[in-house]
């Protein structure tokens, strides 16, 4: 070690790409924005300990972790204590939502509601990533990016400020399994070694290969490994979508395998000789010596490169919205076979300049004591040690959140509505809803009921209230109690009624309360029906003469009946405090069974209460009704009806046919009553 090395000690920066066939270790400084690397190594899975980037046998991982640990500590001179690490980018999930939201009428589109549609729309695509799945695990959004905002249908570009029935938003949302984050520390935590940064793989190349003044731009960055293609897409200054595709170098050399009848380790040498030499010379599994133009080969792997190239351009497509990106950089080993990044242009409908290998260009400013190790290859463990490097880039931070600690993936523009998203709130709880109206029709005029406001949702960062699109920094303490949503007024067609008040009529100077007559949506309703939404009600009260003889239990044939002193006929319809008055010819009588079952005075009508020598003082009588003593007052006779003013009995609310009993005999409610009568009264349902 230089004495120059020795002075940066304290500066190092130790970074590990741990992939799904090797690790790759990198130790190195900063000096004059130089990368000085000054160890790298690179160990080899002796065991299927990771599969996909996931790692599957944590104790075999970390002793690959601590082989490369101790060649480096070998080469550099000293111990390594902290590691900058970064969870792989084909472990990520990406799904492409739309939603939709009712808006109430004139209302104005703010920041919270456009940030609770995006919430929605995360919602969504957890629900789909969850029905995907084949056992339940914990998948965090680490990232998500609109795609198109809709207003009425219609496109639109920002929906702030605008007014509208009904918003939308296609967005596209990238989750990243929890287990990859805890086994990941798992296997540095066995090795005695602290995380001083976790990040993405594909944030780590880009910080390489796509500098900060290039992200204004649609680009995407493919990492092109042996199992997979990582792909991670910029606009507008910051990283938008993540993606992979199961396919990459490996199928090329399994190609050349079956085409040449060799082993896999020979099928890769051979692939890395293709861009170096004419001819290639290797033996088959048969001891057999051939001598084969690269050319030839290139024609033999031409349709695998063919496929993966259109399954990349698929994938690019599908994450930006369903369109070509500007420009696109390939690093890894993956594309460095000739005229693919030719073939993948192609497929994009670029130009082939459009389409380029990052590698050598992009590490101009790290040096290794090895040169060739400067290759595409090494811009994902360059990266990861960079983003350590700059602590304002780190991707895991830590929060708290009503008293619980998180670990939460800081995509450079974290809001509280990632958080929200995290822990998995109900968007519908975070902003106050006032209660939905009630409208109605009542006898064809519209009414409507206002719902209450309710209680807004109560959000401190650091003891500051803020709003949902506050930005989050590391340390902060986050309190979110969710709001109470405003009450949807709730109305019977009884609430309604008792606002009428009663509707009486007098029949022979006793009043009658008369039900009133409900039609909901033209189907009758009983007292407790509850009105709902656009409900179309009619109260009336058309009762007729012969209606009112019906109630009253009165038979009669020659009459005359009078309403307010005038004659009317039997079809008249009576109005509120109508007076009526019915006479009835002495030489009528009621009918055979009235008089065989009421041969007393009851069986006489309003004759006898004409013919009756009224006394000077009302009469005390004392009667039983229903079992209970009741004490009529007041008067100087009574009749059936008179009872109702004594107890609690709802004509206005109909529950069968009501019985009228006097001393056990069928009764009207003109029938007289007397002293130590025994009244009954009930519905016969």
């Amino acid at each position: 070690m230089t004495s120059e090395e020795i002075l940066h000690i304290n500066e190092y920066v130790f970074g590990l790409d741990i992939g799904t066939r090797s690790i790759v270790g990198i130790v190195g400084y900063i000096d004059n924005d130089k990368f000085n690397v000054i160890g790298n190594y690179t160990a080899l899975h002796n065991t299927r300990a990771m599969i996909d980037g996931q790692i599957h046998d944590i104790e075999k991982v970390a002793e690959t972790v601590n082989l490369v640990k101790s060649k480096l500590e070998k080469q550099i001179g000293f111990r390594l204590k902290n590691v900058c690490i970064a969870a792989a980018g084909r472990v990520l999930r990406t799904y492409q939502v739309h939603v939709e939201e009712q808006m109430e009428t004139n209302q104005v589109i703010n920041k919270d509601h456009i940030h609770l549609l995006e919430l929605m729309a995360m919602e969504k695509a957890h629900d789909m990533l969850n029905k995907d799945l084949i056992e339940v695990n914990a998948y965090h959004c680490v990232g998500y990016s609109v795609i198109k905002y809709y207003l009425n249908d219609y496109t639109f570009s920002n929906l702030e400020g605008h007014k509208g029935n009904k918003i939308g938003v296609d967005l596209l949302a990238t989750f990243l399994p929890q287990e990859v984050v805890d086994s990941l520390y798992s296997v540095i935590n066995k090795c005695n070694l602290k995380i001083s940064n976790l990040t993405l793989e594909p944030i780590a190349a880009i910080n390489i290969a796509i500098p900060e003044q290039y992200r204004l731009l649609n680009i995407a960055l493919v990492d092109i490994g042996a199992g997979t293609s990582d792909i991670a897409i910029t606009k507008e200054g910051s990283i938008i979508a993540y993606g992979m595709i199961p396919m990459a170098g490996d199928e090329i050399t399994e190609q050349i395998v079956h085409e040449y009848l060799v082993d896999f380790e020979t099928a890769e040498k051979i692939k890395l000789k293709l861009n170096k030499v004419k001819t290639v010379f290797f033996k088959d599994i048969m001891g057999i010596t051939h001598e084969v133009g690269s050319d030839e080969i290139y024609n033999k792997i031409k349709p695998t490169m063919d496929l993966l190239a259109e399954n990349i351009s698929s994938k690019i497509m599908e994450l930006n919205g369903g369109k070509t990106t500007n420009a696109v950089f390939c690093v890894g080993g993956g594309g460095r076979l000739k005229e693919f990044t030719n073939i993948l242009s192609q497929k994009l409908g670029l130009q082939n300049e459009r389409v380029a290998l990052r590698g050598y260009e992009v590490l101009n400013n790290v040096y290794f004591k090895n040169k060739s190790s400067k290759n595409p290859e090494m811009v994902t463990p360059v990266g990861i040690c960079l983003s350590g490097i700059n602590k304002d880039n780190n991707n895991f931070i830590n929060v708290s959140l009503n008293g619980e600690k998180l670990k939460i993936f800081n995509n450079n523009n974290l809001t509280l509505v990632d958080i929200v998203a995290y822990k998995g709130f109900n968007h519908k709880n975070l902003i106050c809803r006032r209660g939905k109206d009630l409208h109605y029709k009542l006898n064809g005029e519209d009414k409507k009921l206002r719902g209450t406001t309710g209680e807004p949702a109560i959000i401190l960062v650091n003891d500051k209230e803020v709003g949902l699109n506050y930005p989050i920094s590391t340390n902060d303490n986050i309190i979110l109690k969710e709001a109470k949503h405003g009450i949807t007024p709730q109305l019977s067609l009884k609430d309604i009624i008792d606002k009428y008040g009663p509707y009486n009529i007098y029949m022979n100077d006793t009043k009658l309360n008369l039900p009133y007559k409900m039609l909901v949506n033209n189907v009758n309703k009983d007292m407790d029906y509850s009105i709902v939404d656009k409900d179309d009600i009619k109260i009336y009260t058309d009762y007729s003469i012969i209606d009112i003889l019906e109630i009253s239990d009165i038979r009669v044939d020659d009459t005359n009946i009078y309403v307010n002193g005038e004659i009317k006929s039997l079809q008249y319809n009576v109005n509120q405090n109508d007076r009526i008055n019915i006479k009835i010819n002495k030489e009528q009588v009621k009918d055979t069974d009235d008089i065989d079952n009421n041969t007393d005075s009851n069986s006489e009508v309003s004759i006898a209460q004409e013919e009756k020598v009224e006394v000077d003082n009302a009469l005390q009588v004392k009667v039983y009704v229903n079992g209970d003593e009741i004490i009529l007052d007041g008067k100087k006779s009574y009749i059936f009806v008179d009872i109702f003013n004594y107890i609690d009995f709802d004509l206005k609310n109909p529950q069968g046919k009501i019985v009228c009993l006097i001393n056990g005999k069928n009764a009207s409610y003109m029938e007289k009553i007397g002293i130590g009568d025994k009244i009954d009264i009930y519905w016969d349902k």
